[in-house]
This record gives C-alpha cells, structure tokens and sequence, in this order.
C-alpha cells in the first residue's frame, strides 16, 4: 500500500473536467476541495503533491490540508509556453522575462516548486501520437536552470522520447507522465537521479470505457508498462501517481488503481513498496519551499 499521491489536480472532478473547472472559475470552491480532501483521507493518504491550477484550489487546499491529516504541495499553478499546451493548469510566458516574472510569483504565492508544461499530451486516437511538438531541448534546459537558480524543485509534465530525455539531463527533478520513451531516457532519469511518475492509471483506467479506441488503448499501455519495467530494472527512482481528477481517475481511489498496477507489474512485494518509498521519499524531501 502506497500513502502519497504523487500527482493530483484538486480542482478537477475525474468525471467532467470543463463542470469541474467552471465549479472553480469565481474562486476555489471549499465545499468540493474538502470533499476530495476527505476522499485522500479515507483512502489512508496523507501526502498529496499537486500539479497546479488557474484557480487557487491548490494553494486553498494547502491550507485545509492539516485538518485532514495531509500534508498538501502545490506549486499554486503551472508555466506553459503561450499557445502550447498548459492553460487549463496554469499561466503563460511568451518569452523569458516572462517566464522569470512567473516563477517569482509562484516564490511569492508560497509556491512549494515549479511545475513546467514542455509537451502537449497524448492523442488516444492514435498511438505514438501528441497534441502538439515539445519545447526545443535548449529552452528545457534554460527553464529549469532558471527554477533552479531561484532555488526551486522542477515537476515537469512532458512526454515523447526527445523532451522527456533533454528534461531528465537538464536536472528536472521529477518526470511526469513521461509516455513514449526510450532506453536513453531512462538511462538519463537514472543518471540524474530523477524520479519518475508514470500516472500508468491515466491510460489504464479507459480501457474499456468506450470513449476511445479500444486496440490504441491497449498499444499506448502496453508501451507504458513496458518501459517502466525497463526503468525499474535499471534502478530508476519510481513514484506512485495518479494525476487524480482527470478523466476517470478519482481522488483517493486514482491512487490506488495507479498501486494495482505497479502491483500487476511487480507482484505486491516488499522491495515494491520500498523502491515506491524511495522515490517518494525524494518528492517529500525536494519538492517544498
């Protein structure tokens, strides 16, 4: 059994996200943070790190936290790129001015790190496929060298082989998601010592739903699974993370489907739950103010 989430959006529901998000448009709404706060609780969590939102949901929830027996991160909303994938969590930067005015907000706002958008997400029409390209490996590099340089943690939510290995050698301190990926990507989140969060649920949790085709579901999986076997066989720092709130993926629940599946993988085991552990074990350690 696993006892934080790793990744979470607060503001969404798992159900209907544009319902959920217009919940949150004149201001965080208590009555439902609390309600998905009591979901952590009851599933025995008592860490959560969320991924941002435009809404101050996050950083409301920091505060309820406590009353929950949580402890709660934010980085209070993520960065994007103007006109790249990322409005619905977070706030854009047109250029590096920008960014840098962004991640002194986030130090001013208590944020507990950064949270960079650096990929669109996947197409699950079509395997292999992303909503859009990824940021070139250079402004990876000088994004999270800038965080770095306010003495700030890096969450970066990226997928595809390119940016997923450039984020990793660029010192990200946690990869999220991290789909269609290759052997050098995990060689890198191995060397750099980078933890890495599959959010393996996302995709898991619709096989079957009827919203997609079904034989894609299955090939993006397979290929997800695949590779965090190869990352566990290398020794790559593995975290538990549901990215609860999307698309059938619960608060609370999300985290354990997203256990089932390390446990399908690896078998319920001791050394599971101690490599589960460690990688955790870093997020808790690295990422807050």
């Amino acid at each position: 059994m696993v006892t934080a989430e790793c990744h979470a959006h607060i503001f969404m529901d798992g159900v209907d996200y544009k319902k959920a998000a217009a919940a949150h448009e004149n201001g965080p709404r208590e009555d439902l943070i609390r309600e998905h706060l009591a979901a952590y609780q009851k599933a025995g969590i008592s860490y959560v790190r969320d991924g941002g939102d435009p809404y101050g949901a996050g950083v409301l929830a920091r505060s309820l936290a406590p009353e929950y027996g949580i402890t709660y991160r934010t980085p209070v909303f993520a960065i994007h790129r103007a006109g790249r994938y990322g409005k619905i969590v977070g706030r854009a930067f047109s250029d590096g001015k920008e960014y840098c005015a962004l991640v002194r907000e986030v130090r001013r706002a208590g944020g507990d790190f950064i949270k960079i958008m650096i990929s669109g997400i996947m197409v699950y029409e079509q395997f292999g496929q992303m909503s859009e390209e990824p940021l070139a490996p250079e402004e990876i590099r000088e994004l999270i060298h800038i965080a770095h340089e306010e003495g700030m943690a890096v969450m970066a939510h990226v997928n595809g082989a390119d940016a997923v290995r450039a984020a990793a050698l660029a010192g990200a301190d946690s990869i999220e998601h991290g789909n269609y990926i290759d052997r050098d990507c995990i060689d890198a989140m191995k060397e750099k010592e980078t933890v890495w969060v599959p959010t393996l649920v996302t995709t898991g949790n619709l096989l079957g739903c009827g919203r997609y085709p079904q034989e894609e579901l299955e090939k993006i999986f397979d290929s997800a699974r695949a590779n965090v076997s190869c990352a566990w066989e290398k020794g790559v720092l593995l975290a538990a993370g549901s990215d609860a709130g999307a698309y059938r993926v619960l608060h609370g629940q999300g985290l354990l489907d997203e256990y089932q599946i390390f446990c399908d993988l690896f078998g319920e085991t001791e050394e599971l739950k101690n490599r589960l552990k460690e990688g955790e074990s870093v997020i808790r350690r690295k990422f807050q103010a």
